[in-house]
């Protein structure tokens, strides 16, 4: 009878260590890029892409997104989710760009932003509360990924930048950026960010709407300090998505004609008057500084009038053709042959040196030689 007893007790023992193996089987997902990890209902989706400083949306990135979001759209037990990078100093630092240069022809290009427009959808689709942690370099497609997210939580340091830099390539955004910015930050502070390309820092992303939440970066303890701010990103995040799930946190995005900001906002966006005016506006800055000769910027203010005009369907159908427009332009293409000069004069092929650099002298003659000694 002891036996017995003793048989079944193991037993018991045996499945109980096999159901825990199986749950924590079931929590965690880890892909070449992507892995998932589900922290009591809230699903931590990191993105780590290996052997590269900086995140990429590559094809292969793209599809492992895909597949582990469809398991948090899919899974009961998991309430909400949180997109960050393993990575302290990128988020996602935009597309691809060997991705868009093989392309080839007008048609590619366009297909590769109609499947980033309809990934982000389903981002935004998602019943879930989905929160982006940001960290470092948001930009291009990255901040695209974020503006798909119902939530945006960044660290308030100098070293986290958002911006749309696609007009630098020769594009415009094509990951639905040209339909989502004016209608979060208005039309005004999103054409700036198109047409210029420049960084906008955490806190001033915060006060223009383009981020809900900063998160103070933290100093050295048991880890280094971007770990350390990392991890605690991580933790803030998770509480945020789980409170999103629960109804305690609610986000108004709503403006209101009583505030400086939100009367701005109502006449430059959302009155035919106001959005003429500033379209206007812009089309003047960019011919005066371009005198036309670039494309991109012209096609993006185009394409984001067609989205304010006549709303999202054919905003994003404009933006996925004007992309592959853009992508198989000459124009683009020299731009795409510079950045790929300029990365690879940023690469150091001799390593680091066996002893630190203390003096540098300067051989030279005439004043070029003299003004650099100098």
């Amino acid at each position: 009878m002891e036996l017995f007893k003793e048989s079944i007790l193991c037993n018991i023992s045996h499945l109980g260590l096999v159901v825990n193996n199986l749950v924590k089987s079931m929590s965690t997902q880890s892909g070449k890029n992507v892995n998932i990890e589900v922290k009591d209902g809230v699903a931590v989706v990191r993105i780590d892409q290996p052997d590269s400083k900086v995140n990429v949306l590559s094809q292969s990135l793209m599809s492992e997104f895909e597949q582990i979001f469809n398991r948090v759209f899919e899974d009961p037990n998991i309430s909400s989710a949180v997109l960050i990078s393993a990575k302290p100093g990128c988020f996602i630092a935009g597309a691809d760009v060997n991705m868009l240069n093989a392309a080839g022809t007008a048609e590619k290009v366009a297909e590769i932003s109609s499947v980033g427009q309809a990934m982000i959808q389903k981002l935004e689709d998602c019943p879930k509360p989905i929160v982006a942690a940001i960290m470092g370099s948001c930009l291009g497609g990255g901040l695209e990924v974020a503006l798909g997210c119902h939530y945006r939580v960044a660290v308030k340091d100098p070293k986290t930048i958002l911006g749309a830099p696609e007009v630098m390539l020769g594009l415009l955004p094509g990951g639905g950026g040209t339909q989502r910015l004016p209608k979060l930050v208005g039309l005004p502070d999103s054409l700036d960010m198109m047409l210029t390309g420049k960084n906008i820092r955490a806190d001033k992303a915060k006060k223009m709407g383009l981020v809900d939440m900063l998160v103070s970066p933290l100093g050295p303890g048991l880890a280094e300090p971007a770990p350390n701010t990392l991890r605690y990103l991580e933790e803030v995040s998770v509480q945020v998505a789980r409170d999103l799930a629960n109804k305690k946190l609610k986000v108004d995005r709503s403006r209101k004609w009583t505030s400086m900001p939100g009367l701005m906002y109502k006449i430059t966006t959302e009155t035919g008057f106001g959005q003429n005016y500033v379209f206007k506006k812009a089309r003047e800055t960019v011919m005066k500084k371009s005198l036309g000769l670039y494309p991109a910027p012209l096609k993006i203010l185009d394409v984001a009038k067609v989205g304010v005009e006549k709303g999202g369907a054919e905003g994003y159908q404009a933006e996925s053709q004007g992309f592959g427009e853009l992508g198989g332009s000459s124009e683009s293409k020299a731009l795409m042959s510079l950045f790929f000069g300029q990365t690879e004069c940023k690469k150091n092929r001799f390593g680091k040196p066996k002893k630190d650099i203390k003096t540098v002298a300067v051989l030279g003659a005439g004043l070029m030689g003299a003004g650099i000694g100098h």
